[in-house]
């Protein structure tokens, strides 16, 4: 179910993953775009990226006409798919760059000067580090996987390049993440898990995100997602903070949510359970809060 889908036909569902900010970028996004300005009053903030670049492009030309189409049909961010992924038939693989450098850097270029971010698939080392060079704002997936396929190519010059431009990284697991492992199979997930905490001790910044309405991923848990993080060996209190101040700086709304304090938003989560003695209970809602006021947009 896409994000529109799901707006129409189950508005009381949980607003957790929307109430930490919201990326997104799907074929329907024409319609989440009037979602997002029609929920003005009645949501958090949604950051809505289009699908991809709206269409075929081929050529720094035609790449900056996709940009200002973009930017002129009023999305948030730009989406650029750098590498290959797994939703469009006969589509390249996923470690196979998509632009070349230079391509990735008029993108960024015709983003900046639209005053929108650029948000970058991107699963191969070698697209990995040319949206790195291109200046995007964040990497999505960042895999890591190697030209050719067959493993990873983890790359220190490159996780050091991202971190020292403050790129973000958002993995993009699913909520059933350990449903996830479980069919990567026991040595394929700890490689996983070595490469998380390899992007993590080279200060590359990650967010967490779910996918979600690609593949069998849902919009409804993302408490569970976060539980991930957990599994990875990181504090309670920092994954909540990659949730909320970290992501809302990564989607460029650090000056507007993200955290309790004065001249921002207030947007609260109350919760039945203290989540830093169990994640879960980011699930158990209450109240939902958005800019001061309370809303009845919490599951039954």
């Amino acid at each position: 179910m896409f994000f529109a889908d799901a707006l129409d036909h189950a508005p009381t569902r949980s607003w957790l993953d929307t109430l930490l900010t919201h990326r997104i970028g799907h074929r329907y996004w024409r319609r989440v775009i009037e979602i997002r300005d029609g929920l003005l009053q009645l949501s958090p903030q949604l950051v809505d990226a289009g699908w991809f670049l709206g269409g075929v492009a081929d050529g720094e030309a035609e790449l900056r006409a996709r940009v200002r189409q973009n930017a002129a049909l009023g999305a948030d961010v730009i989406k650029v798919m750098a590498s290959g992924g797994q939703i469009t038939p006969n589509s390249p693989k996923m470690w196979h760059s998509q632009f070349a450098a230079a391509e990735l850097a008029a993108i960024v270029d015709e983003a900046q000067q639209s005053g929108l971010p650029v948000a970058a698939h991107a699963h191969g080392t070698d697209a990995i580090a040319a949206a790195a060079d291109a200046g995007v704002a964040t990497i999505e997936h960042c895999t890591w996987l190697r030209e050719g396929g067959g493993g990873y190519d983890l790359r220190d010059d490159v996780a050091a390049k991202i971190a020292e431009r403050g790129i973000f990284a958002c993995v993009a697991w699913p909520s059933d993440w350990r449903g996830f492992m479980n069919r990567l199979g026991t040595a394929r997930a700890d490689q996983v898990v070595d490469r998380f905490a390899w992007m993590a001790a080279h200060g590359i910044r990650m967010i967490p995100g779910t996918d979600a309405g690609a593949g069998t991923s849902g919009f409804d848990d993302y408490a569970g997602a976060l539980q991930l993080y957990e599994h990875l060996g990181l504090d309670r209190a920092v994954i909540i903070e990659m949730a909320t101040t970290t992501s809302a700086e990564a989607l460029g709304l650090g000056g507007r949510t993200g955290q309790l304090t004065p001249g921002l938003s207030a947007d609260l989560l109350v919760t039945a359970g203290d989540p830093l003695v169990d994640l879960a209970n980011l699930g158990r809602l209450q109240l939902v809060v958005v800019r001061g006021q309370a809303t009845s947009m919490v599951a039954e």
